[in-house]
């Protein structure tokens, strides 16, 4: 009877065994642990998180998350420009020569006149300059009126003693220049010379009036020309805003001599020859504007 017994158990217990190896099977072959069969229980599901979003912070300490302002745009000193100008003008050292000759005593006469005429100066200019790195360079022209009058007199001992006078007056007068400055931001100076041109009158006149050695006379001669000579210099400017400035000028002008010409009345066998040199300096302060044709320079904006 317990033999009978210990056998049935056996069998049981195979067969058990059989039947959980038949649902273990699958699960092992693909190195998943086996799992028990029987009822699943559906559990709650876990929400994503869903709190409140992080703002950004506010008050100061938002300015260390803004990018900083960009820079304004730099100063240049490229652009057309035009403007006035006033100042003073005058001449020195030499200003003339005269030389002749008198038959009736001999005299052989080589003098120089000299003085120092002054007057103002004033006019308008425009021009067109580009600045590269440091240096600026440009061209320029203005015009000028100018009070200046060269006036001088002088005692000779011809034909027993006479008087020579000369006077010259220029109007207008004017420049073509080419200008180079170096700059440091809104201030520059520089140099600038060119061509220069003006309308000049001269008047020569010589008269002989004690009637010791010949009989009184009285000679004159008038010379009107348009002179082409040239003129240097230099100056300072300084923008007090992207588009005006201020500046000062020196400049030397040089438009050759003017001469007398043939005089009528003189004496047979007598001449005087006479020469004015048209030369001067001008000082002139003024006033410029730039016009923004062209667009500003690309602004340059701080990265980090």
């Amino acid at each position: 009877m317990s033999h009978k017994l210990l056998t049935r158990s056996f069998v049981l217990a195979s067969a058990g065994a059989a039947a959980l190896a038949a649902l273990a099977g699958p699960a092992l072959a693909a190195g998943a642990p086996a799992a028990v069969a029987g009822p699943t229980q559906a559990g709650p599901s876990v929400p994503a998180y869903e709190g409140p979003a992080q703002a950004a912070p506010a008050g100061p300490a938002a300015a260390a998350y803004l990018p900083p302002p960009p820079l304004p745009p730099g100063f240049t000193w490229t652009g057309f420009y035009a403007g006035v100008q006033f100042g003073g003008v005058w001449g020195t050292g030499q200003i003339g020569n005269v030389n002749g000759f008198d038959p009736f005593t001999g005299i052989l006469l080589d003098t120089s006149l000299v003085g120092t005429p002054g007057g103002v100066i004033g006019g308008g200019h425009a021009g067109y300059q580009v600045q590269i790195d440091q240096w600026v360079l440009g061209i320029e022209g203005s015009v000028d009126g100018t009070s200046l009058t060269k006036n001088v007199t002088a005692s000779l001992p011809f034909f027993g003693s006479s008087t020579f006078t000369t006077q010259t007056s220029a109007d207008v007068q004017g420049s073509i220049r080419g200008k180079i400055g170096s700059a440091w931001d809104r201030f520059m100076i520089y140099g600038t010379g060119g061509v220069a041109f003006g309308g000049f009158n001269t008047d020569f006149q010589l008269a002989a009036l004690n009637g010791t050695v010949v009989t009184p006379f009285f000679a004159s001669n008038n010379i009107s020309t348009t002179r082409v000579g040239w003129t240097a210099g230099g100056g300072a400017e300084y923008a007090l805003t992207p588009n005006w400035w201020i500046f000062v000028e020196y400049r030397f002008s040089y438009f050759g001599p003017v001469r007398n010409g043939a005089f009528p009345n003189l004496p047979s066998g007598a001449f005087v020859n006479a020469e004015n040199s048209l030369q001067q300096n001008q000082v002139e302060a003024g006033l410029s504007y730039k016009f923004d044709l062209l667009p500003p320079p690309a602004t340059v904006v701080a990265k980090y």
